[in-house]
């Protein structure tokens, strides 16, 4: 890193959110932008700020750090994207008074220890970004667009609507009632075609920016994706759905370019959003027109469901001068078995390489908080990660689970337990998968397997496989699973295809269930 680069590096990371007494000319600001939409970040740790509420056994700086944040220092996290709150809209675990702080200590509440902080003049956001600063890295702050955990029948949804005195006082600016709910999505969604909740979406972010020295702001819309009546009943939003969101959006970006050059400092703009531009239109949100209008730095996708390979959203990113951070969120597939394997050290590896094959600028990872994870020491080197047992399957996510209907706009392939492929004799299948690695060039004794997964194993000769149009023998038998030895040149980096076809001699259908690729160094 040049001395200039430096510099520039440690100003952005340092310093309280006051004006610049000189704010730097077109030429410095516009250097001094770049330089900080390009500084890396391999792994970003995006923390929904639970401690305050849930964690914390007593008001002090120590113990809020304690809890997701003490052990990431020296780990490959450069960047934390802190939500404070926000579920639902307009309730904060920040020191606002544009919001509202949540504050309650009801039913599941009762240790919410948030005011207590606050009381003793200790913010949350406050120490996150003094900790994230002191350690050389990024704090954004996270605001969930539209958050509805208060719908939820569980104990605590009808606590967190009680609380929230918006959704309380002004039931007209909801999309729904309980009485009369849309047909996708919660009711309790605050709907953005009204001004007035644009205009609080727009002072919550410049109330931040104005008193907080973050180094961001990310708008998640994925929390949750739900933003317009039409989308309550199926139905694409249109051209006035799609300008609200987009003048929303050119709204926060003025004020973050303003604000970042009073203060000397930019504050850059992430978007966490689904990985499709059709989609993405379809809920209101004109992500291409965003990128096109360079109205974002960072791009962050996917979720709980992954509509298109890594490499779409890359392209998409990169082709207007965005980084693009894929999110590795936690699988949510009901099968025990399924469910078990994904989440495994083993799966995060292989999920971050085939992020990193993909061209992507780093990782980012949602709920996940254990700090003293080895993941957060792995993930961000490819190298280190290729060292490590590693596994790779078809599906991650499977179908996945968004408020609007989305299934017509998957790409990809979504083989789990809950989605099975049926091979017949009559009618061969095939399947493709990623892996993003070149196993050629493996070290030696290397040992590479692939698992078939079937609802009912075949007859010992009544399948036949191929991978990449190589036949494999016959593989062995282990209670559900098939097991097939892989010589490393069997396998490409990036997309490898299975094909599945039975013998004569099987007369059954067959129900491929689940697959994937182990690697396991020496």
């Amino acid at each position: 890193m040049s001395s200039t680069l430096a510099l520039i590096v440690l100003g952005c990371l340092s310093g309280a959110a006051s004006v610049s007494d000189s704010p730097p000319d077109d030429a410095a600001w516009k250097t001094l932008r770049q330089q900080a939409v390009n500084r890396p970040r391999r792994v970003i740790f995006n923390n929904d700020g639970n401690e305050p509420v849930y964690f914390c056994k007593e008001a002090t700086t120590e113990e809020l750090l304690r809890s997701r944040t003490t052990p990431l220092a020296g780990s490959q996290v450069d960047a934390i994207f802190y939500c404070t709150w926000s579920s639902g809209f307009g309730m904060f675990t920040h020191n606002t008074r544009v919001g509202q702080v949540f504050n309650t200590r009801e039913g599941v509440y009762q240790s919410n220890l948030t005011q207590e902080f606050l009381d003793k003049g200790i913010d949350p956001l406050r120490v996150m970004i003094d900790f994230a600063h002191a350690h050389r890295m990024e704090l954004f702050w996270s605001f969930r667009v539209n958050d509805t955990h208060d719908a939820s029948g569980a104990a605590y949804g009808p606590v967190m609507l009680r609380a929230n005195r918006l959704k309380q006082e002004h039931p007209e600016w909801l999309i729904g009632t309980k009485e009369k709910r849309p047909r996708y999505g919660q009711w309790t969604a605050v709907n953005y075609g009204v001004t007035e909740i644009r205009d609080l979406a727009f002072r919550y972010c410049e109330e931040v920016c104005t008193g907080y020295a973050v180094d961001g702001i990310e708008l998640d819309f994925y929390r949750h994706a739900f933003f317009f009546k039409c989308s309550g009943q199926g139905a694409p939003c249109g051209e006035e759905e799609l300008t609200q969101m987009t003048d929303l959006l050119r709204r926060i970006r003025k004020m973050t370019g303003e604000m970042g050059r009073q203060r000397g400092r930019p504050i850059l703009l992430a978007v966490r959003v689904p990985d499709s531009v059709e989609y993405c239109r379809f809920i209101g949100l004109d992500l291409e027109r965003w990128l096109a209008d360079g109205l974002v730095d960072l791009l962050i996708v996917s979720g709980y469901t992954q509509l298109n390979a890594w490499e779409y959203s890359v392209q998409l990113g990169h082709r207007y001068g965005a980084k693009v951070y894929p999110s590795l969120d936690e699988p949510r597939i009901r099968d025990e078995t399924a469910q078990k394997l994904r989440a495994s050290l083993a799966s995060y590896r292989g999920r971050a390489l085939n992020v990193w094959s993909s061209g992507a600028d780093g990782v980012y990872v949602f709920n996940l908080f254990d700090p003293n994870s080895p993941l957060w020491r792995e993930l961000g080197d490819p190298a280190g990660l290729r060292k490590q047992v590693r596994n790779y399957f078809a599906s991650i996510r499977g179908v996945g689970a968004v408020p609007i209907p989305h299934q017509k706009f998957i790409r990809i392939p979504t083989l789990n337990p809950a989605s099975p492929i049926a091979v017949q004799p009559e009618k061969p299948a095939g399947i493709e998968f990623k892996v993003g690695e070149d196993t050629s060039a493996a070290a030696e004794h290397t040992r590479t397997g692939l698992r078939l997964r079937f609802k009912k194993l075949p007859l010992s000769q009544g399948l036949r496989v191929r991978l990449n149009g190589q036949e494999l023998p016959a593989g062995v038998a282990d209670k559900e699973w098939l097991d097939y030895p892989l010589p490393g040149a069997f396998l490409r980096q990036g997309a490898n295809m299975l094909e599945l076809s039975c013998r004569p001699e099987q007369a059954e259908p067959l129900s491929l269930l689940d697959l994937y690729v182990r690697i396991t160094p020496p």
